[in-house]
This record gives structure tokens, C-alpha cells and sequence, in this order.
């Protein structure tokens, strides 16, 4: 690739530091309609009766799928690296709090 198509296909991406902190989350739930996936970012505390979304994102269906794709490849890349994630029962967790995230 020439450096001019390299210029002209780069992207100039900005990191402040309070989004560069990040925001823990230990539950995802994913809802979806016709446009869009809508996920929300929880972080909920054992025996705590409620529990605040944190970040909610929302992906128009083709980023969905590249979002998906980007995730499987890096966790492939991690378990290749670190070994597997072992993935372990929870109790369920009612999912029956905030609002449904359709659009």
C-alpha cells in the first residue's frame, strides 16, 4: 500500500483518560430489534438487591457480527497464549430489572 493510501485510510483515534480508566462490568445482557443490538454493561455485587448499567452500547447488526468475529479471534489469541478460560456455573441471576432495550 502506498504512503499516500496509508494516510488517507488511517484513522486518528482519541483516548481520554476517564474513558482510558475503563468501567468494570461483570454482566452483559444483549437485546436486539430489526436495526440494532443493544447491549448493557453491568456491574452487580453478590446479595446486593440492585444493580446499575454502567455503559450501554449500541451496534447497528453488521457491527454486531464484526464485533463478535474481533472478540472470538482475540479470545482464541489469549487461550493460545494463556491456556483455556475455563468457564464456570453461577447461580442465575434474575434478569427481570430494567428497562428491555429495544428500539
Amino acid at each position: 500500500m502506498s504512503e499516500k493510501a496509508k494516510k488517507e485510510s488511517s484513522i486518528n483515534i482519541e483516548l481520554d483518560p476517564e474513558t482510558a480508566q475503563g468501567t468494570y462490568s461483570n454482566l452483559a445482557i444483549i437485546n436486539h430489534s430489526g436495526a440494532e443490538f443493544v447491549v448493557d454493561f453491568i456491574n452487580i455485587m453478590p446479595g446486593a438487591p440492585k444493580a446499575k448499567v454502567r455503559s450501554r452500547i449500541i451496534l447497528t447488526p453488521q457491527h454486531a457480527k464484526r464485533f463478535l468475529k474481533a472478540l472470538n479471534d482475540n479470545v482464541q489469541r489469549f487461550e493460545a497464549a494463556h491456556g483455556e478460560i475455563n468457564d464456570y456455573e453461577q447461580p442465575p441471576i434474575p434478569l427481570n430489572f430494567g428497562p428491555t432495550g429495544e428500539a
